[in-house]
């Protein structure tokens, strides 16, 4: 049975709960481990939540707040947005209560994973998040590590930012990660959630493509996403992510599985793997990076360095 695209692909507001404008959790998405919410706070604002049985990462996607947990208070600075900065970022365990709050207001990306082992609250500065240029010429994206696996600790969960220049191709060659095979693939579940950047008063739109491997449930999605949108991938081809000319792409990875190894191994389409053979021979799109973590490390620290409250980046 193929999974269609209406099952997978999560509107803007399709999948609003409470006080999350997206809340994703592997009961509603029909799988194991790998959860996201994105939080809206007013000036003022201020929000509690108890972690459960998963660990999970707060993230600024704009504006900046405070992260309260086990007697810890970080103060995250955030951005402007997401195509202005790396964010600065928390990390809570399971099994403890987060309050989160913001003097200015934003929005904020909780990414979380159903884990064992209960680690300690801790921040993640943005000046250490490894800023990646990946692939060539119209495959060229930028790649925001924050808590990759070997990058950043954590038990099971895995989350990246990926940046995409108007008109080019990310997550290509088409790639899958959907079955264990010891050393050469991680099986893990992975949402993707999308902003575009605007021109003018015209809304983006970027597509996002995902192919049966074969391995899994046969995921088959052709969506035409937009700033809000989430696309569900239990298994399959991921790839590409395309982003209209004249809009750049953002996308939120969040990644987790069962495996007792903490790794993102991937296996490339066999159609489409020659791609990465030409990266060399093709310079780098030269709009990127759009932004590099230790300029915006030192243009925060430039402005007085906390900016929570000031909602900027």
């Amino acid at each position: 049975m193929t999974n269609t695209t209406d099952r997978f692909h999560l509107r803007a507001g399709r999948a609003a709960s409470g006080p999350y404008a997206l809340d994703i959790r592997p009961e509603s998405a029909g799988w194991d481990h790998s959860s996201l919410r994105v939080l809206e706070l007013p000036p003022g604002g201020s929000h509690t939540m108890a972690t459960g049985g998963s660990e999970w990462i707060v993230l600024p996607l704009s504006g900046g707040c405070t992260v309260e947990a086990e007697g810890t208070r970080l103060r995250l600075h955030g951005r402007e947005s997401v195509f202005t900065a790396v964010s600065d970022f928390a990390y809570v365990p399971r099994d403890a209560e987060l309050r989160l709050s913001s003097a200015a207001g934003g929005r904020f990306a909780l990414t979380g994973a159903r884990c064992t082992r209960r680690l300690p609250v801790r921040y993640g500065a943005a000046e250490d998040v490894p800023v990646e240029l990946r692939g060539s010429g119209q495959c060229s994206r930028q790649v925001n590590n924050f808590a990759a696996a070997g990058v950043f600790e954590a038990d099971k969960l895995i989350a990246v930012e990926v940046l995409t220049p108007g008109g080019n191709w990310s997550s290509y060659p088409p790639h899958k990660h959907d079955e264990h095979r010891e050393g050469a693939e991680s099986e893990l579940e992975e949402i993707y959630y999308y902003e575009i950047a605007p021109h003018g008063t015209t809304e983006g739109v970027g597509y996002q493509r995902v192919t049966p491997s074969g391995h899994g449930g046969g995921t088959d999605v052709l969506a035409e996403v937009r700033g809000g949108d989430a696309v569900l991938i239990p298994d399959g081809w991921h790839g590409p992510s395309m982003a209209a000319p004249g809009h750049d792409m953002y996308y939120l990875n969040v990644m987790a599985g069962p495996g007792v190894d903490r790794a993102w191994l991937i296996c490339d389409h066999p159609d489409h793997a020659w791609i990465r053979g030409t990266w060399a021979d093709t310079p780098v799109d030269p709009r990127l990076p759009l932004y590099e973590a230790k300029e915006s490390a030192k243009s925060a620290q430039a402005r007085g360095g906390s900016q929570e409250g000031q909602g900027e980046r």
